[in-house]
């Protein structure tokens, strides 16, 4: 068993998101799980990312506050405990229009698989 707790979580940068703070929750160098790695970001009101893709899938969870998700042709309001699918390649882009934070877990596979951690 780890267990991370949320000041043990390191920040880390992901490119092209403005306007939020993003803490990695378990995977990569914070835990040995091989699934695949958790993030968890706030989005600060204005804040976004830009419309991008990914190679491999992405599942969001609103956890708090409100992020408009769109993939460049339809867009969703997500609220808290609503959750979104991302296929490899799709184009996703977040945003907050409100004017509180949103909390957003993301969980997603490694891009390449990584050896486990002692």
């Amino acid at each position: 068993m780890k267990v991370i707790r949320y000041t043990e979580m390191p920040r880390y940068e992901a490119a092209h998101h403005d306007g939020m703070h993003c803490r990695r929750v378990q995977g990569h160098d914070v835990s040995p799980a091989q699934l695949g790695w958790q993030g968890l970001s706030w989005l600060l009101p204005g804040g976004r990312t830009s419309l991008a893709a990914s190679t491999v899938e992405k599942l969001y969870l609103v956890l708090a506050g409100e992020v408009t998700i769109g993939d460049g042709r339809e867009e969703a309001v997500l609220r808290p405990y609503d959750s979104c699918y991302l296929a490899p390649g799709e184009s996703r882009q977040l945003r907050n229009d409100s004017a509180l934070p949103a909390a957003i877990l993301l969980t997603m596979p490694y891009e390449t698989r990584v050896s486990p951690k002692e």
